[in-house]
């Protein structure tokens, strides 16, 4: 893999949290300040995983959920060899609306109930790919808004936003664990604020994590 010299962060939260109007408020704050930022989304963010995007989110083969893993992953795969990880080797700070922790998410807990052995599968795929954030904003959202949010924005239904509100719940409540497993890496902020004052939140959180670094670094 390439060196990695940037700063990695990513979005994540459940469905209407906000995450993409909020990547791109904080990829243009940042780029206000002079920085060089790469903005990108998951699956997808180069045209082989937003092929495998589409088979995800709007096929209609009903794939086994090893092969759903494993095609979220590929498309990772794919991403992190052709945009992300040459983008970190630049020291560009990449911004990524849901990585990893999606994953988990959805697959392991929205569609795989918790099973273990999905969780299992999951963990040993995570770590065959690698890349872990170093930072990741996590945005707390209630779901009346959430949908009120998907409402409005209209557009067509993917498969995931699609699912019985069992499926929502149990989404929410592993983002939930994940934060209480990485405090450090996984910074929660309330979603349900105007989209100015959640952007303003996530800048700050971005400015301690880079001198962060840059401390490290001098050290």
């Amino acid at each position: 893999m390439a060196q990695r010299k940037g700063l990695f962060v990513t979005l994540e939260g459940g469905e209407g949290a906000g995450k993409s109007t909020q990547a791109r408020l904080l990829a243009d704050a940042l780029r206000a300040e002079g920085r060089s930022v790469f903005q990108t989304r998951e699956p997808g963010g180069t045209p082989g995983a937003e092929e495998i995007r589409h088979l995800l989110l709007f096929g209609e083969a009903d794939l086994s959920w090893r092969a759903e893993i494993l095609g979220h992953m590929a498309a990772r795969c794919d991403h992190l060899d052709n945009a992300i990880l040459p983008a970190l080797a630049r020291g560009e700070i990449v911004i990524c609306d849901r990585f990893h922790d999606s994953t988990l998410a959805y697959q392991g807990y929205g569609i795989g109930q918790g099973a273990p052995a999905r969780l299992a599968f999951l963990k040993k795929a995570r770590t065959l790919v690698g890349c872990e954030p170093d930072l990741t904003l996590l945005l707390d959202v209630s779901r009346t808004k959430a949908i009120t949010r998907l409402k409005a924005r209209g557009g067509r239904t993917d498969r995931y936003e699609g699912q019985a509100e069992a499926f929502h719940d149990r989404v929410l409540m592993a983002f939930d664990r994940i934060a209480v497993a990485e405090p450090d890496r996984v910074q929660r902020i309330d979603a349900d604020q105007t989209p100015e004052a959640v952007s303003h939140v996530l800048l700050e959180l971005v400015h301690q994590r880079l001198t962060q670094t840059e401390n490290a670094g001098v050290a």
